[in-house]
């Protein structure tokens, strides 16, 4: 897909009108800040974050050790938000991810426990997040509703995952332990000059870059963001949009399932509840991030620093020695504010824009 059939496909009708649309020096400063603040504000508020908690927790907040706390803490959400967040920027949100993780996590505790392969338990575990996904996107296609599908799947997952695991959960799973518990780069004796890098930190290190390139840099990924923008418009363009809708919901269940077993070998424990905590701090990284919840608009770096943002302020309040619930009470607010300040953005750029158009119209009048 060319570069030209993406902006057709992103912008629909509004490339029929003949109106000019104000670029360059016409565009007002105002505007440039607030794209500006829209793109970038995650970082500057990740930043004001270290600065505050670095003086109010210090010393112990602003350390190696405790980077890297956070760093492995907020792995796990980075997974989840990178599958929640690849999902909305196709046009689907899917609320499945906690029962596929749940799913991937006990078929590969029953692959270990009964001394199959490491290396086939991964695999059985990665190919139910990509079952999951088909079955999801196959659903929707028939025309239902992709949250009340995905609602659906999420039970029916849950169950599976208890008949699998007997109601019980499959502990010991210690051959997890390099993708889980196990740090590299360590240097010193037993980590004395530098404790090591957390596994997990390194898998979504992968997961991000592969992910960032393919949106961003191939046909398939410029497609599916398109898609998400406006769907009908690709359809118009000769491009089968719905195997990317497909597509959007394989990869979501994918890095489910990746999520689901990093956890387990975090924990050395397959456990078939599905927590549905993991979906609530998943979408507030996306939120923070500036994820368009109307799909086609999104950036995977910054879902990655919302989830350490998240990460961030669960370890300063519990280093303060806050009682854990109030970090669930900041997370709840931060999602709340994301979205009324990703709305204000939004509306001020549309107001300053129609200004400029306008402007733009007074002139060659």
């Amino acid at each position: 897909m060319t570069s030209s059939e993406v902006e057709s496909a992103g912008t629909g009708a509004a490339a029929d009108a003949a109106a000019p649309v104000p670029t360059g020096h016409d565009v007002p400063r105002s505007v440039s800040v607030l794209v500006f603040l829209r793109d970038r504000g995650i970082f500057m508020l990740w930043g004001l974050l270290i600065v505050a908690f670095a003086f109010w927790c210090s010393p112990y907040f602003f350390t190696v050790d405790n980077a890297l706390l956070i760093a492995n803490a907020g792995a796990l959400t980075a997974l989840f938000a990178a599958g929640v967040g690849i999902g909305i920027m196709t046009g689907v949100l899917d609320l499945s991810l906690p029962g596929t993780a749940a799913i991937a996590s006990c078929i590969c505790g029953w692959l270990l426990t009964n001394d199959y392969p490491t290396w086939l338990a991964l695999l059985a575990g990665l190919g139910a997040g990509v079952v999951v996904g088909l079955v999801n996107g196959f659903i929707t296609l028939r025309g239902f509703n992709p949250i009340i599908v995905t609602i659906g799947t999420l039970s029916v997952l849950t169950g599976l995952a208890a008949v699998v695991a007997g109601g019980y959960t499959f502990p010991g799973l210690t051959q997890l332990e390099f993708m889980g518990t196990h740090r590299y780069l360590r240097l010193g004796d037993n980590g004395s000059t530098f404790p090591g890098i957390p596994a997990p930190v390194f898998i979504v290190v992968a997961v991000f870059v592969i992910g960032t390139i393919f949106l961003t840099r191939t046909r398939d990924g410029l497609r599916l963001m398109a898609v998400g923008a406006n769907a009908e418009a690709v359809r118009r363009a000769g491009i089968p949009s719905t195997r990317y809708t497909v597509l959007g919901f394989v990869i979501s269940g994918l890095l489910a399932a990746v999520g689901g077993l990093v956890n387990t070998a975090n924990v050395t424990e397959a456990n078939p509840a599905a927590s549905p905590a993991i979906i609530f701090t998943a979408l507030t990284a996306v939120a923070l991030a500036g994820v368009s919840l109307t799909g086609g608009r999104g950036s995977l770096p910054r879902v990655l620093v919302g989830a350490l943002i998240l990460a961030t302020i669960a370890n300063g309040l519990t280093i303060r020695g806050i009682q854990p619930y109030w970090a669930t009470v900041a997370t709840g607010a931060l999602l709340i504010f994301s979205l009324l300040f990703e709305r204000m953005l939004q509306n001020g750029v549309s107001e300053r824009l129609m200004s400029a158009n306008l402007s733009v119209h007074a002139k060659q009048g």
